[in-house]
């Protein structure tokens, strides 16, 4: 296969990959099947006790690329701890919550569901979590209202990063587009710098980081409701430049933003989703959401 792929026998070291076991994914290019002899290739899932012994091969940027083409869409590239490398790639599940079993949430009232009496999608996620392994799957929702990126960094994170997940969301991020007299409001480009660095605490934890995109609120509804002066512009601004961020970057983004769009029903104050708009992000999360191509 390496040859097959690279067009040359690679360099390989013996090394094991942390916290993960081996898994069945059944492949449905005929190519790929015809250039394995597989219809079923082994992926990757979360095993907090677990290793996989296996090999870390040495590629050239044009191989990795190379590595990329040959993967079918059930595949991602991540980052991955092994026992000898704090910074590894691997292809993993590309739907990134299926197969995490430590899920930690941080972010801002937007996901602790600041108008809503059952707190949010939170709740109504984690016992669909639970319920699917109720031995080993765990939820920790660490989130915060007002929580921005700096305080994530500075607090919410390190809890989060306590409770030994494997699978860290992070929602957070709109509180500094708010225009706010004689403060100029963040830029998309400030904010998804920050949640850079949010990712890589994560990552050097051995954690894989799903950032969730923001939702698309109410301009008008949220300044007469909140006295929030939030340009809608301003948040499309920011879901394009965090899109192309994940894309650059190999990290997993879960779009939200079209879920509760032009739905007001939805939003109490132009900002915060309803307990229903709560129930249907929950239920995009658990779905369709959780896969990214």
């Amino acid at each position: 296969m390496q040859r097959h792929v690279f067009g040359r026998t690679l360099t390989t070291e013996p090394d094991a990959l942390l916290g993960h076991e081996f898994t069945d994914v059944v492949i449905d290019d005929p190519e790929v099947v015809a250039a394995s002899g597989l219809a079923v290739h082994r992926g990757l899932a979360r095993r907090r006790d677990s290793t996989v012994e296996g090999a870390v091969l040495a590629l050239t940027d044009a191989e990795l690329r190379q590595a990329d083409a040959y993967e079918v869409s059930a595949y991602a590239r991540r980052r991955v701890r092994t026992a000898h490398h704090p910074n590894a790639w691997a292809y993993l599940d590309a739907r990134p919550l299926a197969g995490a079993e430590r899920i930690a949430v941080v972010g801002d009232s937007l996901t602790s569901g600041r108008s809503d009496r059952s707190c949010g999608w939170a709740p109504i996620f984690a016992a669909a979590h639970a319920g699917h392994n109720p031995v080993r799957n765990r939820f920790f929702d660490l989130t915060a209202p007002g929580s921005t990126v700096d305080e994530v960094l500075r607090a919410g994170l390190v809890r989060a990063l306590d409770c030994s997940p494997d699978t860290v969301i992070v929602s957070v991020g709109v509180t500094e587009l708010i225009r706010h007299p004689g403060h100029p409001a963040a830029t998309a480009g400030d904010v998804v710098a920050g949640l850079e660095k949010i990712a890589a605490a994560i990552e050097s934890h051995g954690a894989r980081v799903v950032v969730l995109g923001p939702l698309r609120h109410d301009e008008q509804q949220a300044r007469e409701a909140l006295g929030v002066d939030l340009p809608r512009g301003s948040v499309l601004e920011f879901e394009r430049v965090l899109t192309a961020w994940s894309a650059r970057t190999y990290r997993d983004l879960i779009p939200i933003g079209a879920v509760l769009d032009r739905r007001p029903d939805l939003l109490l104050d132009g900002l915060h989703p309803t307990g229903d708009g709560h129930a249907l992000l929950a239920r995009h999360l658990l779905g369709s959401g959780a896969i990214v191509s």
